[in-house]
C-alpha cells in the first residue's frame, strides 16, 4: 500500500469524524480527475464543474457509507461522478427538447403551427396522459419527477425511499411504454 492510498483512507476517516480538513485535502487530491470524469460525459465545463461539486457534496452526505476500492477513494469518486454527470445530461437534454423551436415544416406561413399538427399535439398530449393516469402511483410519481420535472434518478429514488437502480428501470420501463403508445399513434395517421 502506497503512502498516497494509505493517506486516502485515514483522510476518509477523519473526515468521516467531522474533520472538514481532512475532507478538504480529499477534494483537492481528487478533484481534477472528478471534474475530467464529468467533462466527458458531459462535454460542458459549467455542467462538469456544477457535476464535480454534486460529487463531493454526496460524498460528504455518504461518508460513513464509502468504501474505499483499491485503497482509494477515487475509484468510487469517479463512479459517482459518472452517474451523477448522465443523471445532468438527460436533464440537459429534456431541456433542450421542452426549449426546441417547432420545425420549420411544422409551422404554417405565419410561423404558427398548422391545424393538423395542433390535432396531432393534442392527441399526442392526451395518449401520454392517459397512459400516466393508468400508471400505478409510484409510477406516476416517477414520471412527473424524473420524466416531466428536473429530478435525477438519485433524488427521486431519496425522495421515494428506493434505490437509483429500481428508479432507473422503472423510468426506462414507463419510457419504453410511452414509446409503444406513441408508435400505435403514428401508425394510426
Amino acid at each position: 500500500m502506497t503512502t498516497d492510498e494509505a493517506a486516502d483512507r485515514a483522510l476518509l476517516a477523519r473526515a468521516a469524524g467531522g474533520d472538514g480538513a481532512a475532507f478538504a485535502e480529499i477534494y483537492d487530491r481528487h478533484v481534477r480527475p472528478v471534474y475530467w470524469q464529468a467533462y466527458t460525459v458531459l462535454r460542458d465545463a459549467d455542467a462538469a464543474q456544477e457535476t464535480t461539486q454534486d460529487t463531493f457534496l454526496t460524498l460528504w452526505r455518504r461518508i460513513g457509507e464509502v468504501r474505499i476500492v483499491d485503497e482509494s477513494v477515487l475509484p468510487w469518486l469517479l463512479t459517482t461522478a459518472r452517474y451523477t454527470a448522465l443523471n445532468v445530461g438527460r436533464r440537459l437534454a429534456a431541456a433542450r427538447d421542452r426549449a426546441a423551436p417547432l420545425d420549420a415544416d411544422a409551422a404554417g406561413p405565419d410561423g404558427a403551427p398548422s391545424p393538423e399538427d395542433e390535432v396531432l399535439s393534442a392527441e399526442i398530449r392526451r395518449i401520454i396522459a392517459a397512459a400516466v393516469e393508468a400508471l400505478s402511483p409510484t409510477d406516476r410519481r416517477l414520471y412527473r419527477l424524473c420524466v416531466e420535472g428536473e429530478h435525477t434518478y438519485d433524488s427521486a429514488a431519496r425522495e421515494l425511499g428506493v434505490t437509483h437502480a429500481a428508479v432507473r428501470n422503472r423510468v426506462s420501463r414507463l419510457r419504453s411504454r410511452l414509446r409503444a403508445d406513441l408508435s400505435t399513434l403514428r401508425e394510426q395517421s
